[in-house]
């Protein structure tokens, strides 16, 4: 157990329930990563629902639990401040905690439910008052990772272009679910190829709760396609990476290579072959989400890898599409 002490508000599902989730990695919620990390104390928790305060102090042996983040802030004078609750209250625990003067925040996606309060948001972390990192957690994910290292160092040749998918609620809006898990999805593109998407075009309706549509874009000269799917009865995330020479998809429990190599089925041409780099035991996203706000906190000069700009730049072009 560490001495920076972390509070975190909104003790749901991202704040604290979903480390009890036995198929998921561990950890997987803001409290399982303070609880996990050798430099942190988990000081204090918050939340309007007194079930879910009873649970997080029976669950994490957390006896400073609060319904007011005001009281809660002044009495326990957290380190760092993780933020789990509704994008529409973001903003205004962003401004108490200046207040209070935490030096640090982890603000969960997205980082506003509109661009105004993003760029809020996104303002007072540039402007120094607080340290904002966006809990983008994929940036931080070793598959991620590594496939930023093989754009960079052209392992497989030019990448010549990106298709990905998202299928989640069944009955959701399709712009609900861009704006909520599709802020996921852009942030991941724009860190992979280090600049911002641009859309040229959207083809279907981001209003209707069926089928699908597809948001067709630029990113620097590279074109991206974005589907976003409803009515379907699963989950599915997933990136896939065209290079001149290879492949590699990528998404939630996904992880394949492909290298260019002498077909079996043709001559003189090549066809793929899965390599066998295949899928990741342990990503470490939760973990190194914190291990960087760590860092920042102990460098306050230190750029997070994922910040409230970062934040800000997705929802910019998600409400763009929209």
């Amino acid at each position: 157990m560490g001495n920076i002490r972390n509070a975190i508000v909104g003790l749901g599902r991202i704040g604290s329930l979903l480390e009890d989730d036995k198929l998921r990695e561990k950890p997987c919620t803001h409290a399982g990563a303070v609880d996990l990390n050798s430099d942190c104390l988990l000081a204090a928790g918050c939340d309007l629902n007194k079930k879910k305060r009873e649970l997080f102090k029976n669950r994490w042996k957390c006896t400073s639990v609060y319904e007011n983040i005001g009281r809660m802030l002044q009495e326990t004078s957290p380190d760092i401040l993780h933020i789990a609750t509704p994008p529409e209250t973001h903003l205004e625990i962003v401004k108490t905690a200046v207040k209070h003067n935490v030096p640090l925040s982890i603000c969960e996606k997205p980082l506003a439910h509109n661009l105004r309060e993003a760029e809020q948001i996104a303002g007072i972390h540039s402007s120094g008052k607080m340290t904002i990192l966006t809990n983008h957690e994929r940036r931080y994910s070793r598959d991620y990772i590594r496939t930023k290292s093989i754009i960079e160092k052209k392992t497989f040749g030019d990448l010549l272009s990106i298709n990905s998918k998202l299928y989640m609620e069944p009955e959701a809006k399709l712009k609900s679910t861009l704006l909520h898990d599709g802020t996921h999805l852009v942030d991941i593109v724009n860190y992979l190829l280090s600049s911002k998407l641009e859309k040229k075009s959207v083809f279907g309706s981001l209003e209707t709760k069926t089928g699908t549509a597809f948001i067709f874009c630029r990113l620097k000269s590279l074109p991206v396609t974005i589907e976003i799917g409803t009515g379907r009865d699963h989950l599915l995330f997933e990136l896939d990476l065209s290079f001149s020479s290879g492949r590699i998809r990528i998404g939630n429990g996904l992880y394949e290579e492909y290298a260019s190599d002498k077909s079996p089925y043709y001559e003189n041409i090549n066809s793929l072959r899965k390599t066998n780099i295949s899928g990741f035991n342990s990503t470490g996203y939760f973990s190194n989400m914190l291990i960087d706000a760590v860092k920042c906190f102990k460098n306050r000069a230190r750029v997070p890898v994922s910040s409230a700009i970062d934040g800000y730049e997705a929802i910019s072009f998600i409400l763009s599409a929209i």
